[in-house]
């Protein structure tokens, strides 16, 4: 079974300025990303900028699968928990292959690929044919056991290493929701009921 995510450790190493940690580097640089969170006793907030800042550096801290085309974790607004909102490229559903008649000749795509990876139609593409992109919208609690206390504030010593273990956490808990459905839209077989 591949997993869905992952950290990218020795690219992070490599591509370091200071030479310790790509993805450190970029936590001391947007500290205050972390502003609400230093010394809250929930650990949602201190771990969704530690995961945000994980996800867009380029490339990312965390990588994914092909097939996941956005992974995004927020505060829960009703009751302070972790959301995952994962985009995933799926198949086109049943109704949609069963028969070809709704396609009318027009030269439909799915999702195009570039080097295994699916990427958005370029506006060129979109000249020439239309898209039909099927995904799959993972929205999911996160379990909150493992994640780390926030630190006390910006000065403390443990902030890289706080957020590096909240991105190890939230990779393992995303990895426990998805690898599932990632792993069953890799097949052609239908799953069980």
């Amino acid at each position: 079974m591949q997993r869905t995510f992952w950290i990218d450790e020795n690219f992070d190493r490599e591509h370091a300025e200071a030479g310790q940690s790509r993805y450190g580097d970029q936590v001391r640089r947007h500290l205050d990303e972390f502003a609400e969170a230093w010394g809250d006793i929930a650990p949602t907030a201190f771990a969704v900028a530690a995961w945000r800042i994980a996800t867009t550096l380029q490339p990312g801290f965390v990588r994914w699968h092909r097939r996941v085309v956005s992974a995004v974790c927020t505060r829960n607004a009703w009751d302070g928990g972790l959301t995952c909102d994962v985009a995933v490229v799926s198949p086109l559903p049943a109704q949609l292959t069963w028969s070809r008649q709704w396609e009318r000749d027009r030269g439909w795509r799915e999702w195009p690929q570039t080097f295994g990876q699916y990427v958005d139609p370029t506006d060129r593409d979109l000249t020439r044919n239309p898209h039909l992109r099927a995904s799959l919208r993972i929205q999911a609690p996160v379990r909150l056991d493992d994640l780390p206390p926030a630190p006390d504030g910006p000065d403390t010593d443990d902030v890289e290493a706080t957020a590096r273990r909240a991105v190890v956490v939230l990779v393992r808990e995303l990895n426990d929701i998805t690898d599932p459905v990632v792993d069953q839209l890799g097949t052609d077989i239908p799953a069980s009921s």
